[in-house]
């Protein structure tokens, strides 16, 4: 019953180190403290605190996941740029308030996947272009001044601050390249097309996939007699 619990809840993965995670809330706190001083110089302080609590999403996959997809700097940069242009847009649009937020949602997190993109914050940032107030609105279009001001910081911060731990290049392309599938085994092609035909969006790139699946196959071969 526990067991079953777990799984549902998601508690059945694979946990990291506590130097991983150490090293992830260290990181969270250097691109956090640069991006607010950032938001400061361009917004109230009411408006820079909701364009913050974007980064700190965005934080959370930089630092804590350097090597998912959608933690890579086109998604990490991208998806602020142009959540930014739809959540104005509707904004200028689109009187009611409460209608402007839902689409300017939904129309980022289109563009972001056609745009292959997809990056949470990027949802909050066209929120945020939306009710964050006449700050905000009295910018306009300047509004994505500031927010790619930010996303280019943190992505920076990311590459600098990942650059000395071996296992966390960021991004994901410098890190070491997994040794090729062996003779008999799936080729990283085929792991795609499987991925695909499921319609699954994943939150890995191919190196990493391919890199699991050899060390899977490492594991297997050294359980045999």
């Amino acid at each position: 019953m526990f067991k079953s619990l777990q799984h549902w809840l998601g508690l059945d993965g694979v946990t990291p180190s506590h130097a991983e995670k150490l090293i992830s809330g260290l990181g969270a706190f250097c691109g956090i403290f640069i991006t607010y001083s950032i938001s400061s110089q361009f917004l109230g302080h009411a408006s820079s605190l909701l364009l913050v609590a974007s980064m700190g999403a965005g934080a959370v996959l930089l630092f804590a996941v350097p090597h998912g997809q959608l933690s890579q700097p086109w998604p990490a940069i991208g998806s602020h740029l142009i959540s930014s242009a739809i959540g104005v847009s509707v904004s200028m649009l689109v009187a009611n308030q409460f209608l402007a937020a839902a689409l300017a949602v939904s129309l980022a997190i289109i563009a972001m996947h056609y745009l292959r993109c997809i990056h949470p914050p990027g949802g909050a940032t066209a929120l945020i272009a939306v009710i964050g107030g006449p700050d905000v609105h009295a910018m306009g279009f300047g509004f994505m001044l500031p927010v790619m001001f930010n996303a280019l910081t943190i992505v920076t911060i990311a590459i600098l601050f990942n650059s000395p731990f071996k296992w966390r290049r960021y991004p994901a392309a410098w890190a070491i390249k997994p040794a090729p599938a062996k003779p008999g085994g799936l080729s990283i092609r085929e792991l795609e097309y499987a991925i695909q035909e499921l319609d699954l969006t994943v939150d890995i790139t191919e190196d990493e996939l391919l890199k699991i699946y050899s060390k899977a196959q490492e594991a297997q071969r050294s359980k045999k007699p």
